[in-house]
């Protein structure tokens, strides 16, 4: 379904990502891991059109992305960035309904079909009761996931999620990831992007590890996620164990005061 292929991404002449392959299936979730800058939202912006590859290519079923007319790739792939908290006074109705942008321009009328997408995503972001609240007074958890709907009504092949639950507390995390792995039950391809190795242990299919704008390593979660990868990619050291219910890996950095 989608595939990238030796990509290379630059800023202002400054190389970023290096060479990086990986595909993505339906119905599977691929966590994207690694230090600040290490290149995870570049690569998402390069995934879903809206930056240039400055070498190597982004693939839609075997076509190169940028074949594509950008409203056709927002047909396919939805994307959630890290700074998408909306202060304008709409409501989570009228927010979700821009997702339906893609399939119907700004100016035509909402169809049946518009209608059904839209309440499909809130329904499954559990956003129904809050449909007619206006999304600035809504909870940080709660417009994240009004964000998420809003990607969904676009009725996506691909979803992008960039830092989905950063700064979100201990509930609205788990509530947002397990939507997230509902969605891709349900035949979705997701990409996500975690600073938290241990929800990317517990979520993910496979992981990507990038460091310094290269691919590591990529795996399942038992792989990457061992002592060896992530000292020499986040310099700390770190104690991996085994989650108590799934056994899981999970990872411990270990501190200066841990040692004591």
């Amino acid at each position: 379904m989608l595939t990238i292929d030796n990509l290379c991404c630059s800023y202002n002449g400054k190389s970023i990502l290096h060479n990086i392959s990986l595909d993505f299936g339906a119905g599977e979730i691929v966590a994207i891991i690694g230090p600040n800058g290490s290149g995870k939202t570049t690569m998402m912006r390069a995934m879903c059109r809206v930056l240039k590859p400055s070498g190597g290519r982004v693939l839609l079923d075997g076509r190169d992305i940028r074949e594509f007319h950008a409203r056709r790739v927002a047909q396919i792939i939805s994307w959630v960035s890290q700074n998408n908290r909306l202060a304008w006074p709409f409501t989570v109705h009228q927010v979700v309904g821009m997702g339906r942008f893609p399939h119907r321009g700004w100016v035509a009328s909402y169809t049946k079909e518009d209608h059904r997408a839209v309440d499909a995503a809130i329904r499954a972001t559990g956003l129904w009761e809050h449909r007619d609240r206006l999304i600035n007074t809504l909870s940080g958890g709660e417009a994240q996931r009004a964000i998420i709907a809003r990607a969904l009504a676009q009725t996506p092949r691909v979803l992008l999620l960039d830092e989905p639950v950063a700064h979100l507390d201990m509930k609205y995390k788990i509530a947002i990831l397990d939507l997230v792995r509902d969605l891709a039950e349900q035949g979705l391809s997701i990409v996500i992007s975690l600073h938290d190795l241990n929800l990317a242990g517990l979520y993910a299919d496979r992981i990507a590890l990038l460091s310094e704008g290269k691919l590591f390593a990529t795996g399942l979660p038992d792989s990457i996620l061992s002592k060896k990868n992530l000292e020499t990619v986040y310099e700390t050291e770190v104690l991996i164990s085994r989650h108590p219910l799934n056994d899981r890996p999970q990872v411990t950095p270990i501190s200066s005061l841990g040692k004591k």
